[in-house]
């Protein structure tokens, strides 16, 4: 019943059309900018196309996160934003044990990815342009070079910041967990004091880079 509450009150921005409309637009405005109108209806068929397969990826990260950390689908978006805000923690404590495992599960994809992700965006946001310079549009070549620098710097920034948050949120959790109850009580059920592996939750061990 809590999983149907929740899906119902999900809200309009964390809906699969919303996610596909908004990878649209930004697509469509951004191949605009660089080529001009002339050839829109390509650029259209294109960003449907990348549209499609980018809300298709999204939502099944979604569900794969709602399985692993056992809560539903529609709820991942907004435990991710109070997670991201360092916000209110969940009543509910079946759902601050599903945020913990999310923050687990994110700390691990991030050390799992950050030594090929940020090289492969950098090469990626810095190669195109050097093809447009080799093309002669220096126009273009400039502003994927601008685009790109403020794009990667606003990644380290928030990736940083994201990080820091998931560890607050994860100390505030274990907190209510365990403030004012007795031995047996002072575990929330699903998390315990331990992590996988018999790693502390929420110790220095268990942050990614940054954390601190």
């Amino acid at each position: 019943m809590g999983s149907q509450e929740h899906g119902q009150g999900q809200r309009w921005q964390d809906r699969w059309w919303v996610v596909g409309l908004l990878v649209l637009v930004v697509w469509v405005g951004i191949r605009l900018a660089f080529d001009g109108w002339s050839g829109w209806p390509g650029i259209l068929v294109g960003g449907l196309v990348y549209a499609g397969l980018m809300t298709w990826f999204v939502m099944r990260r979604r569900r794969r996160d709602a399985r692993a950390v056992g809560t539903d689908a529609a709820r991942v978006p907004e435990l991710e934003r109070r997670i991201a805000k360092n916000g209110e923690l969940p009543d509910d404590p079946a759902e601050q044990a599903a945020m913990i495992r999310l923050i687990r599960r994110r700390e691990e994809k991030l050390r799992r990815n950050r030594w090929w992700a940020f090289p492969l965006l950098a090469l990626i946001f810095f190669g195109i342009p050097v093809f447009w310079f080799a093309a002669g549009n220096v126009g273009a070549g400039l502003w994927g070079l601008a685009f790109g620098a403020a794009f990667l710097g606003w990644m380290v920034w928030f990736n940083r910041r994201f990080v820091r948050r998931m560890a607050a949120m994860r100390q505030r959790i274990e907190g209510v967990g365990t403030e004012g109850v007795g031995t047996e009580g002072a575990r929330i059920e699903g998390v315990g004091a331990e992590g996988g592996g018999g790693r502390p939750v929420g110790g220095a061990e268990g942050f990614a880079h940054g954390a601190r």
